[in-house]
């Protein structure tokens, strides 16, 4: 499917910014308690992501001698990818909330010996980069969990030079993302409460795409567009696909290690009666949907 055009739509306060500020700090802990966890699957995150990555390069369309900025970069995936594309005359910064994250794309960076490819530590919701410093931003699976996804929206539009693109992605409606959808309520069950609570954001949480593209264009970014890619997911088996995702998912990550012996064993028994609706010859197969936005930044001649 495909949206355009918006509504106008209010911008959010300065009220609660003590609030704002303790979810943020929250939320980057939690991405660096998980890092490890996306250090050892960096390769299966390339993988997994791979259709995602080659859509949002399309959509952004980095050329030589371009800046790149790659937001919420985790292992590096996305920027990896670009740097081939704006060549020796052109940069890719990668970039996460956490010093552990920039730490493994960094590496993987100089293990593929990309000259052109730096890293940087930036919160998405507060980019300290000068106006108008890229030709593309790029982020992938990172602004559904914004504090305050409005800033960080605001935040791409101000950091892209007039005319620059940017390619962001999210995770679709959870009814069509069975394959984690089927984690957070096993874990709500188990715990007898809503997982994430109420308040910090979730890998669901900007699933809607009209809401995506209001939420983009009150941004002040130009020609939003917002389209569904089928998504799928395949493990060999529920061990293969539970190690995966308990490793990657950063929201579970704290409740998941704090769970007693007796506790895990039951979560596992609901999981493993959860997925077997998704089960195959060749292991679990399950849907899943993600919501591609891009758009840009207004030129002179726009």
């Amino acid at each position: 499917m495909e949206t355009t055009g918006v509504e106008e739509r209010g911008r959010p306060s300065g009220a609660g910014q003590h609030d704002s500020d303790g979810l943020r700090e929250h939320v980057h802990a939690m991405w660096a308690a998980v890092a490890p966890g996306w250090a050892e699957h960096a390769s299966y995150v390339d993988a997994r992501g791979a259709s995602v990555t080659q859509k949002m390069l399309e959509l952004s369309a980095p050329r030589p001698g371009e800046h790149v900025l790659e937001l919420a970069c985790g292992p590096g995936s996305v920027g990896l990818a670009a740097a081939a594309r704006v060549g020796p005359g052109g940069e890719v910064v990668l970039s996460d909330v956490v010093p552990e994250m920039t730490s493994i794309a960094g590496a993987r960076a100089q293990g593929l010996g990309l000259a052109n490819v730096r890293t940087c530590v930036l919160d998405l919701e507060r980019i300290d980069q000068p106006d108008s410093s890229y030709d593309v931003v790029l982020c992938r699976e990172g602004l559904m969990f914004a504090s305050d996804p409005g800033r960080a929206a605001r935040e791409i539009h101000r950091v892209l030079r007039p005319g620059g693109r940017a390619a962001l992605a999210v995770w679709g409606p959870r009814q069509h993302n069975p394959w984690l959808a089927i984690v957070f309520d096993a874990v709500s069950a188990q715990l007898g409460a809503p997982v994430p609570p109420p308040g910090v954001p979730g890998p669901f949480s900007l699933d809607d795409p009209q809401e995506l593209v209001r939420l983009l264009s009150d941004a002040e970014l130009a020609h939003v567009v917002v389209t569904e890619l089928p998504t799928p997911l395949r493990a060999r088996s529920f061990e293969e696909w539970w190690t995966r995702t308990s490793s990657l998912a950063g929201p579970l990550a704290s409740v998941l290690a704090s769970l007693p012996d007796d506790a895990a064993r039951s979560l596992r028994a609901r999981l493993r009666e959860a997925v077997s609706a998704y089960e195959s010859p060749t292991g679990l197969e399950f849907p899943g949907v993600t919501l591609l936005a891009s758009g840009c930044r207004a030129s002179r001649d726009d």
